[in-house]
């Protein structure tokens, strides 16, 4: 009679108590040769423990380590942004995964963005479609480690979450889930966290975004804060959402924070059933 029952030979048993006295989560091949202390006996255990699912390959040389408290049966590991994480250090889950992480949407994406200082291309981890996004040294800051299902993972906090959010739309699902997105972020998050992490990011057009869209959603920013963010924009500069020039279809515009906005305005309102369509004046 087969069975999916995980069991372990000798050097098997060695390598998964040895890692897990350490704490360790993700491991490489080279920690298990040092271990073993011969190349062709870690390979063919590394073989074994995948096999068996012990070993869950993130990436070439790369893996994570699933623990005798997982269970005895071969169930693999049923936690994609867990995966995603751990496939690039340093590196940190944000966007769209992140707001569903932290509850500012109902949606859930299909695929895991994490943020990288190195390029690295979309992979396909469990089953899960991951993409690594590079972003500035400047940028690459405001998260840390949450346990998702008996594993920590480093995840965007609320605050940044919702600045990356609004620094990359279409990484937070368009123009529309982002007003979802900043509407349910404004009614939760510290407000002078998020301000400081904007300013942080050095990048006009965003806080141009952030304040137009806290006016759009009817949550605009506390006066000092509002304040504190058009002081911080160039009065000569202009955002277009990553545009040069306004096109049919933009309708959104507000001179004290210069945005055009490419969306259908019933598109946009529809997402915020409670807006206060005044506080926005969109021409």
């Amino acid at each position: 009679m087969e069975t999916n029952l995980r069991t372990l030979g000798p050097k098997e048993t060695k390598v998964v108590l040895s890692l897990r006295e350490e704490g360790r989560d993700v491991v490489l091949a080279g920690d298990i040769i040092d271990l073993l202390g011969s190349e062709p006996a870690a390979r063919k255990v590394i073989r074994n423990l995948l096999r068996k699912g012990w070993l869950t390959r993130l990436v070439g040389g790369r893996y994570m380590l699933l623990p005798p408290e997982r269970g005895p049966e071969n169930l693999g590991e049923n936690n994609p942004i867990a995966l995603a994480s751990a496939v690039v250090d340093p590196s940190y889950v944000g966007w769209w995964s992140a707001a569903a992480f932290h509850g500012f949407t109902t949606q859930k994406p299909m695929m895991v963005t994490v943020a990288v200082l190195r390029q690295s291309p979309m992979r396909t981890i469990e089953g899960t479609e991951v993409r690594f996004i590079k972003i500035a040294t400047r940028k690459f800051s405001g998260f840390k480690s949450y346990p998702v299902f008996g594993r920590n993972v480093a995840i965007s906090d609320p605050e940044k979450t919702a600045v990356d959010c609004i620094d990359r739309p279409d990484l937070a699902g368009g123009v529309s889930e982002l007003v979802r997105i900043v509407y349910n972020a404004l009614g939760e998050i510290d407000s002078d966290k998020l301000v400081a992490s904007a300013l942080a990011m050095k990048s006009t057009a965003l806080l141009q975004r952030l304040g137009f869209l806290s006016d759009l959603v009817g949550r605009p920013l506390p006066t000092a804060l509002r304040l504190k963010v058009r002081d911080a924009i160039s009065p000569s500069r202009r955002s277009f959402f990553g545009r040069e020039e306004r096109k049919e279809g933009d309708i959104g515009y507000v001179a004290a924070w210069g945005v055009f906005v490419h969306a259908r305005r019933d598109d946009l309102l529809s997402e915020v059933p409670r807006l206060n369509v005044e506080s926005a004046p969109l021409c």
